[in-house]
């Protein structure tokens, strides 16, 4: 079966880890169709747009979607993803947006005498409303008494799949759950989240649930992270959780995460949970290993499970072997050298024998 897969590259280092990424997939999966699409900051200074009106449209028809990253300077944060990311996480409703964390071999936590074992995390993060919200606006600019206004949203259906999903997750895996809340401070939106997680819970009393305020949640990332298994948060709280759970396991370079649709009526998205790095776009010494590891997240969500593991099982031996290793990770490796490095254990892991 030959699939279909979008590209988008988008700007600074997100051209050079896609690149590697493909690299990868085809090592392990060739035929794949891959179409480019060239939307990005450059053309939003270029055209007024981070991408064409059509674009939505043009992406509807593919398998799968790997986004590289947004941003640069010039162009406001704002604007670069409510212009291209969000609104295409919206039109196909990708409303998990799943990120794995771990401490890949080879690496080092950034917290003192912790391993591998202490180290595995999955965020199940609500990737459609919540906090996110367009509801809202300046009032009274430019007058003594300007103000803004910005609604969360929390939906009764939107509230009670993302949950669901995670005690999914977590009853395959370890069979502990997490849930992320603030409810002694957000008076409205986090106690109806946590009566649904409460309500969820009765359907999976195999799952043993902890709930947390964020906070709290924050520090025992930190402080005990062994402790943590699966966690879900709202929009907000699960993309701060995320970044601070791969900051903890050795750097945002390492972490890749997927925009699911669970139903499969649309494209799910891939992408590394970093940035666009523009500081060293371009210069061949950014890690692709995040990009890589999401287009494994890709290669699972379109049942090339086999595959996908080749891929996982490649990025760990390469990066325990040590040889190949961008200047992040201590080596003196450009880009490409990791790249292809993984691409060829990959392709010799899915060699017949």
């Amino acid at each position: 079966m030959t699939h279909r897969i979008a590209t988008i590259p988008g700007d600074g280092i997100g051209v050079d880890v896609t690149a590697e990424a493909v690299k990868v997939v085809d090592a392990v999966l060739p035929g794949v169709a891959w179409t480019e699409f060239d939307w990005s900051c450059e053309q939003y200074l270029r055209t007024g747009a981070m991408m064409p009106a059509d674009g939505i449209e043009q992406l509807a028809g593919f398998d799968a979607i790997l986004l590289g990253a947004v941003g640069f300077p010039g162009v406001p944060d704002h604007i670069s993803l409510w212009g291209l990311l969000i609104p295409v996480r919206r039109a196909f409703g990708q409303y998990v947006n799943l990120r794995p964390v771990r401490l890949l071999p080879g690496t080092t936590s950034a917290l003192r005498d912790r391993n591998a074992d202490d180290l595995d995390l999955l965020i199940v993060r609500e990737n459609s409303e919540g906090e996110y919200s367009e509801i809202g606006g300046m009032h009274n600019k430019g007058r003594p008494g300007e103000f803004v206004l910005q609604e969360s949203v929390f939906t009764r259906i939107g509230c009670e799949r993302i949950i669901r999903y995670a005690f999914d997750q977590a009853r395959q895996r370890r069979g502990r759950l997490c849930s992320a809340t603030k409810s002694n401070g957000l008076i409205h939106s986090m106690p109806y989240w946590d009566s649904i997680v409460e309500q969820v819970a009765a359907d999976y009393p195999e799952v043993a649930l902890r709930q947390m305020h964020v906070d709290a949640l924050a520090a025992e990332i930190v402080l005990h992270p062994d402790r943590l298994d699966v966690i879900v948060g709202s929009n907000l709280f699960g993309d701060i959780l995320s970044d601070l759970a791969a900051a903890v396991t050795g750097g945002l370079g390492l972490a890749p995460s997927g925009n699911i649709n669970p139903e499969g009526t649309a494209p799910s998205m891939f992408e590394a949970v970093h940035g666009s790095a523009p500081d060293i776009a371009g210069q061949g010494i950014a890690n692709p290993v995040a990009q890589i590891l999401a287009a494994a997240m890709m290669l699972e969500q379109l049942g090339e499970s086999a595959a996908a593991a080749a891929v996982d099982r490649a990025v760990c031996e390469v990066l325990d072997g040590g040889a190949a290793l961008t200047p992040d990770l201590g080596g003196t490796a450009t880009t490409a050298d990791l790249g292809s490095a993984i691409a060829a254990r990959a392709e010799w892991a899915m060699a017949p024998r």
